[in-house]
């Protein structure tokens, strides 16, 4: 019976649905739509709000910690910077005081250099002094013996002997300076 209905119902209107089930349809559909107003929808909303809150919370935590990475940062590049400037401030200071101690040595070097040849040539000085006083006596006496094997008598006369010894060691020497 319903093929029999449907064959003479025309085709558009098995589209449409009938009043009845338009209406039990509808009242499903509010009483649906109140369960789920009431029940569903508070918990699903507390769910998403809980969600949000989390979610920013943990953008604010984020920006947070990203705030003290950002100052951590900060304060690590201005000590850095300032642990180099102190250690270009001591590698100055080293190489000032490096210098300072190599002007001091040498300056003591140049010192002690000088006094050592001062004392040097002092020394020669004496020595040559000391070797021509020394030097003086044994040509003098050779001179006197010399002399005294020449003339075949003895000089004895010690003052008139270093006369003659001193002017032949002075005519020796200002004819040694004449050549040169």
């Amino acid at each position: 019976m319903i093929l029999a209905e449907a064959d003479s119902v025309p085709g558009w209107r098995l589209l449409i649905p009938l009043p009845e089930e338009i209406i039990w349809s509808a009242i499903f559909l509010l009483i649906f739509a109140g369960v789920f107003m009431k029940y569903v929808l508070p918990r699903m909303n507390a769910v998403l709000d809980e969600r949000s809150e989390k979610i920013e919370g943990g953008i604010r935590n984020a920006e947070k910690v990203q705030e003290q990475a950002d100052q951590l940062k900060n304060d690590q590049e201005q000590e850095l910077a300032a642990a180099r400037q102190e250690a270009a401030s001591i590698r100055e200071k080293a190489r000032n005081d490096g210098q300072k101690i190599i002007d001091e040595a040498r300056t003591r070097a140049e010192a002690e250099s000088e006094r050592v040849l001062a004392a040097g040539r002092q020394q020669l000085s004496a020595e040559r002094i000391a070797a021509s006083t020394e030097l003086r006596g044994e040509v003098g006496t050779l001179a006197s013996d010399l002399a005294s094997k020449i003339v075949g008598e003895s000089l004895t006369d010690d003052e008139r002997s270093r006369r003659v010894i001193d002017r032949f060691l002075d005519d020796l020497e200002s004819s040694q300076t004449s050549t040169r």
